[in-house]
Order: C-alpha cells, then structure tokens, then sequence
C-alpha cells in the first residue's frame, strides 16, 4: 500500500510539471504583439508645387531730370498709385527637420497682372499718360517653422526681385514725347505661412509676403531731350494658396 501511494505522488508530480513546462512553452511562443505607432509627418525633402493668389503694388515714379520738365512734371515732382491683380507661379525648396523645428531653402517665380496709369490733365484733357507694369516677381528666401505633427508655421524671409516698366505719353507742350523702359529692381522680403501634408507627400498651405524694393532711373525721350524720372514699386504685398509635392525621405518614428 505505501509504495502504491510513493508511486500515485510521483505520478502526479510529473504530470503538474510537464503542465507547467508547457504552459510556460506557449507563453513563450505565443506573445502580444506590441501596439502599432503611427509614424510621424516628415517634413524632411524636397519638394515642388504652385501657387496662386492675388498681388497689391504701390508704385512710385519721379521726375529726377536736370532740364524742362517732361510728362508736366518739374524735377522732384511725381505720383504714386495703388494697382491690384492676380498672381501665381511655382516654388521650389527643400526642408530638413530637427525634432520639431523645420528649416529650408526656397526659390519662386510668380506672373503678375499689377498695373495702372494716371492722366495729368495740367495742360488739359488727354494731355499726357503715365502708366507702369509689374508683371514677373522672383524670391530666394531662407524658413524657418515649427512642427504640429501635420501642421506646420513658418517665417520666411530673404531676397525679392521684380521687373518693372515705366511709360509716358505727353501730346501738350511746354515738353512733349514719348517713352518707355522696362528694370530689374532689387529688393528684400518677408512672409509667414502655414502649410498642413494631407498624406506623406501632398502638401497645401495658406501664405502671406511683404517685399519691398530700391529706385531705378528709367530715361523717357521728349522734344527737348532725355529727361529721367525714379521709379520703383515702393512694395508688393500678395497672399496665395500653395500645393506642393515632396519628395519621400526617411520615416520618423517614435
């Protein structure tokens, strides 16, 4: 009877032992799989797009000449006017992302419908027009933004250049002629934008910018010879809507 009992006991320990190796088996072959992370938006890359907005320029012109006066205006005599239009264009640039901070490059090319003329009735009806085109802006700025996940705010700010055009038409005396021609003025600007990725390479974003420019001497022909007049788009404000597509580069993940 009691090696009966020995041999019952030991029966039993076996079986909880080969019960808990086993037990211990499938834990080991059969884990959780760990939870997936969403990865975060990558701003690193490059990326190519459009814009298109509308555009406001203050335009500025005066007579700088040392003889009669042309278009009736003496030297230190001119005009400023407002005109408005459409703009759009395409960028180019590229990001790099540290953590949440974005830094990059960026270059644009916009056409402008920015235009206007002025009539000085001085001498009568009809007597002489003045008028001025802006009509191709450039930018070459540097960015600087912060990160939201999706969402990114950011300033620009760097070298603006614009072509404008000056023309007059005086048919009434004491200085009549006509003339027109068409600078490069130099500039700065500034801007701030946002900008949300709707999948990992589509972009689109809101966007403001300021630029303002230097003077260029424009010589317009009259009877009495060549008069100057300092011209210059005093500043350009525009605000477009962009679309961009960048380029894939490295997931980051958390």
């Amino acid at each position: 009877m009691r090696n009966k009992l020995i041999a019952a006991f030991a029966c039993t320990t076996a079986l909880v032992s080969t019960g808990v190796a086993s037990a211990a088996d499938l834990g080991a072959r059969y884990t959780k799989a760990p939870a997936y992370v969403e990865p975060l938006f990558n701003w690193t890359g490059f990326y190519v797009g459009g814009h298109i907005g509308g555009a406001w320029t203050n335009e500025q012109f005066i007579n700088n000449g040392t003889g009669a006066a042309f278009g009736d205006l003496v030297p230190g005599q001119g005009y400023r006017q407002r005109g408005s239009g459409i703009m759009g264009g395409a960028q180019i640039g590229y990001n790099w992302q540290a953590n949440n901070y974005v830094f990059g490059m960026e270059g644009t090319i916009s056409g402008l419908d920015n235009k206007g003329s002025f009539t000085n009735t001085a001498f009568g009806a009809g007597d002489d027009v003045f008028s001025w085109r802006a009509n191709v802006l450039a930018t070459v700025v540097g960015r600087a933004g912060f990160a939201v996940q999706n969402n990114l705010f950011y300033v620009k700010g760097g070298y603006a250049g614009v072509n404008n055009r000056l023309s007059v038409t005086d048919t009434v005396g004491p200085a009549t002629g006509s003339g027109g021609q068409t600078h490069w003025a130099n500039g700065w600007t500034v801007g701030a934008g946002w900008e949300y990725g709707i999948t990992r390479n589509w972009i689109v974003g809101l966007e403001y910018n300021y630029a303002a420019f230097g003077s260029q001497t424009y010589q317009l022909g009259g009877t009495s010879g060549n008069y100057t007049f300092d011209a210059k788009p005093r500043d350009i404000q525009w605000a477009v809507v962009r679309a961009s597509y960048k380029f894939d580069a490295p997931v980051i993940r958390y």
